[in-house]
């Protein structure tokens, strides 16, 4: 009888640790996320934001790893602090200074969701994000990678919201190249009832995703416009971001495309005239790091009506209710 107890009560756990493995939730891309689950985190971190000491103790004892591929401010700070305030602990680790480039990147996080609550990674393919959710057994979210930014995406609907008091009917033109952020803020708007437009002359074409593009076509709330006189009158937000990916910036091998890109994009630039042809209802969006004299002016970043500031505080308060609704499910 014994060992019959002891066999059943094995049998058991195992059920249970599989149907850990296959309910475990992971963001990976907002496209996988309905309006009712965007809009919740939405809420709550707005809930969080203005009530923060209802949330002290919400991650105690949790813990969250941060492995980063590449490198950050806002999103290494925000997702820090953000754990802090929750009560919880947050790792800090680098791919360059840690043993993952020797080893199999499924067995690393095999290995990584036994220590830890809740991972993020942020990397430089979304491969690498996707091969860690497999083989995890805590949730995964992703940090940024070539082809997303669900958390950035997730601070600035909060932050429309914030300011305009809704989502719905809201106009948001995005400005630029279409890359992950636009990728990511695209289908959180479509999601949500706001009207996106994206106006650019070219995407990066790591980031492009046919199966998101065809779903967002299908929407009703999305559209693509080149001519920036059509595309920015009456908008309600104007956003963009850098031109060339932050490891690029400054790389001499990467000289020539950049100096190609700025000739291309500049007419595209986020500037005081775009503002003015918008309208004065019109507000400007950028999820930073900015390079002023590129993709954006001083006026539109720094200016009355720049969010910009807003954006990066609550990329906390966002991934705040990330975490609280990752872990409560």
């Amino acid at each position: 009888m014994f060992s019959h107890n002891n066999g059943a009560t094995h049998f058991f756990r195992l059920l249970f640790i599989i149907y850990l493995q296959v309910h475990v939730m992971h963001v990976l891309a907002l496209k996988d996320f309905d309006r009712k689950w965007i809009g919740g985190v939405v809420d709550k971190a707005l809930e969080i934001k203005k009530h923060p000491e209802r949330y002290d103790n919400a991650m105690r004892c949790k813990t969250l790893l941060m492995l980063f591929e590449k490198s950050s401010t806002r999103t290494r700070l925000s997702f820090e602090t953000g754990m802090t305030k929750l009560g919880g602990h947050a790792i800090f680790m680098e791919t360059k200074t840690s043993q993952i480039g020797l080893g199999g990147i499924e067995d690393e996080a095999k290995v990584m969701s036994r220590y830890a609550d809740v991972i993020m990674a942020r990397v430089l393919k979304h491969a690498t994000v996707a091969a860690i959710a497999n083989a995890s057994r805590v949730p995964v979210i992703n940090g940024l990678s070539e082809k997303y930014h669900p958390c950035q995406a997730l601070a600035d609907v909060m932050t429309i919201k914030e300011r305009l008091g809704k989502l719905e009917g809201v106009r948001v033109v995005y400005l630029g190249i279409g890359n992950n952020v636009s990728n990511s803020l695209s289908v959180a708007c479509a999601k949500m009832g706001a009207e996106f437009t994206l106006c650019v002359p070219e995407k990066d074409p790591d980031s492009i995703d046919l199966k998101q593009q065809s779903m967002l076509e299908s929407s009703g709330h999305y559209r693509e416009e080149p001519d920036i006189a059509k595309a920015v009158k009456g908008a309600d937000i104007l956003y963009t971001d850098t031109w060339v990916n932050m490891e690029f910036f400054n790389d001499p091998a990467f000289a020539t495309e950049k100096a190609r890109r700025e000739r291309v994009l500049k007419p595209y630039q986020l500037n005081k005239k775009v503002m003015e042809m918008a309208g004065p209802q019109a507000l400007s969006m950028h999820d930073m790091p900015a390079h002023v004299g590129y993709e954006i002016d001083d006026f539109a970043l720094r200016g009355p009506r720049s969010l910009a500031f807003d954006q990066a505080e609550n990329r906390m308060w966002a991934q705040m209710s990330l975490l609280v609704t990752l872990l409560s499910q």
